[in-house]
């Protein structure tokens, strides 16, 4: 039977009434219609699965000076499907299927067009580490008469399409003729020209003059690969088998090690749940065809799934991956901006996608992800053991909702308890939202640096999906901090913390999201080993324990 793959937007990737800490195991009641018959109890133990936490988990996708400053972003990348394309002679871009296949002009004023040298200045600038993409596609963009932009499906050469861009560029449209079939056999050379490996060496050697060998800490190869098809089907009409891309990716890194030998490289960057398990040439003979007897599965993989199957090419051919990389949207409308009730349910539970071997993605996806574990595992099993892991891009949604800070709040604790050592969100978030205070929560909360801790420890909870909790040793002072997130939609949450391995008393500060508003709520202390709180619905608390020691 044929499958029918889910678009990107679906199968990808947008004080009043609150309460102090309250001393020792106190806990206020809770307010009418959301009777709790006892508190959630939350179980610290500084010395159970201690870790070091990265702090590159706290990183973002083409972040401003400003937003990685304020929250301390340790590192930024420049990616997406526009870097596919992206001519660093002309510093053009096509953006493809997200824009009606319009090479462009990058504008200089928006932090989302900094492909280049740029970007490097501005991170580096704000005391980031930059990642830049470099383009396998073979492809770039070109532009018209005086920079002006073209069109990959002209409706004045293709015909009338079903879309086309009447923002200012009426003649460009969106590749679907009005009968609703794609265009097809079109010329690659309307809006692109043809690219290869020399020119982007050429791009490398510009920035080693400009920022010396040692100024591109990371390099990433190319965006999602097995979509191609997809979004730069105007050039790339067939997607690309698995060898093409393992072969690629060894020439492109020994390119980038000819010319900048400390730099590490980053691959393959692929898109979901699908891209993981199927080469792009497999995807789109399994939109028509269903996925039993995809040819490169079947023949060039001999039946291993695709991403594995490239780690082991890579393997062979030395070490051309310094940092293996995956992106991840949750499904079912999660990546969105929707508040339904249904929604935000699955964007609590979602999370799970990330670490819980029991939990099995209710979506099209149908099966347990448990991404880190899963990656962890590939390369340990298929490359070398102990390889860097980076999820660069992800999104849980509801950007300007609590529900998506909760959630946001929870990815960056969970990052941090299963050892995740780069990722890296699409895209900032504006810093009037919740997301964004939800990140300045783990980075710097008080606006002078204060931070998250930065050695994992043992937080049980006994269920993730309504109440979650994260903990942590601080090195700069000694603290311990714990993250309680309360996930109700409706309903506070009264807890109690029970501490082990940590002294039995002492000073609590406490910091405080909800209702979109940051604050500092009145200093407690915690007595007997254990301390308690209500909290509003649809919260964070970060519990900083001053004196706590290490245990």
């Amino acid at each position: 039977m044929a499958l029918t793959f889910p678009d990107r937007s679906t199968a990808l990737r947008a004080l009043t009434g609150r309460t102090a800490v309250m001393l020792a195991a106190l806990v206020l009641p809770l307010a009418a219609g959301h009777a709790q018959t006892s508190p959630i109890a939350i179980t610290v133990d500084a010395s159970a699965n201690r870790h070091p936490i990265s702090p590159l988990i706290y990183g973002l996708n083409f972040g401003t000076a400003d937003a990685l400053r304020d929250l301390r972003a340790p590192i930024n990348r420049s990616g997406g499907n526009s870097a596919s394309t992206y001519n660093w002679r002309l510093n053009a871009r096509n953006a493809g299927k997200d824009w009606y296949f319009e090479s462009l002009p990058c504008d200089p004023q928006s932090i989302n067009d900094q492909f280049g040298s740029s970007f490097i200045t501005l991170t580096r600038a704000a005391g980031a580490t930059p990642m830049i993409t470099l383009s396998m596609l073979g492809w770039q963009a070109r532009l018209g008469p005086d920079h002006g932009r073209l069109a990959s499906f002209a409706i004045t050469k293709y015909g009338p399409q079903q879309d086309n861009d009447a923002s200012g560029f009426y003649d460009a449209g969106n590749g679907i003729a009005a009968n609703g079939t794609p265009i097809t056999g079109n010329d690659p050379h309307d809006a692109q020209t043809p690219a290869s490996l020399t020119d982007e060496q050429a791009r490398l050697r510009d920035l080693v003059r400009q920022f010396g060998a040692g100024g591109l800490p990371y390099i990433i190869l190319d965006n999602e690969p097995s979509m191609w098809q997809v979004i730069h089907r105007d050039v790339r009409p067939t997607g690309a088998h698995a060898d093409e891309i393992a072969k690629k990716i060894i020439a492109y890194s020994r390119a980038v090690k000819a010319i900048a030998p400390t730099t590490k490289v980053v691959a393959p960057e692929e898109w979901g749940w699908l891209g993981y398990h199927y080469s792009g040439f497999d995807q789109q003979y399994g939109n028509t065809n269903g996925l039993d007897h995809t040819p490169d599965r079947t023949g060039i993989t001999q039946g291993m799934d695709y991403v594995p199957w490239l780690l082991t090419q890579w393997k062979a051919a030395g070490h051309p991956v310094d940092v293996f990389s995956l992106h991840f949207y949750p499904q079912d409308g999660v990546y969105s901006d929707s508040d339904t009730r249904e929604v935000e349910l699955a964007r609590n539970r979602s999370t799970r996608d990330l670490w819980d071997p029991s939990y099995t993605d209710p979506s099209w996806i149908k099966s347990v992800v448990a991404l880190i574990p899963l990656m962890r595992k590939w390369v340990n099993q298929y490359y070398y053991p102990g390889t860097p892991i980076a999820i660069t891009e992800y999104n849980w949604g509801g950007e300007k909702l609590m529900n998506g800070a909760t959630a946001q709040a929870d990815v960056l604790g969970i990052f941090g308890r299963e050892g995740l050592d780069i990722a890296t969100r699409w895209a900032t978030p504006d810093a009037t939202t919740p997301v964004y205070k939800a990140m300045k929560l783990y980075r710097n909360y008080d606006g002078k640096g204060s931070a998250f801790g930065n050695t994992s420890i043992g937080a049980a909870v006994p269920d993730p999906d309504t109440v979650s909790a994260f903990a942590a040793l601080r090195d700069t002072d000694g603290a311990a901090t714990v993250m309680v997130i309360n996930k109700q939609l409706e309903a506070s949450a009264a807890v109690t913390i029970t501490l082990a391995h940590l002294p039995d008393h002492g000073a609590v500060e406490t910091w405080q999201l909800a209702d979109n508003a940051l604050t500092r709520l009145p200093d407690t202390h915690y007595a007997n080993g254990a301390l308690g709180a209500t909290l509003p619905r649809q919260s964070v608390t970060l519990f900083i324990l001053h004196n706590a020691g290490h245990g």
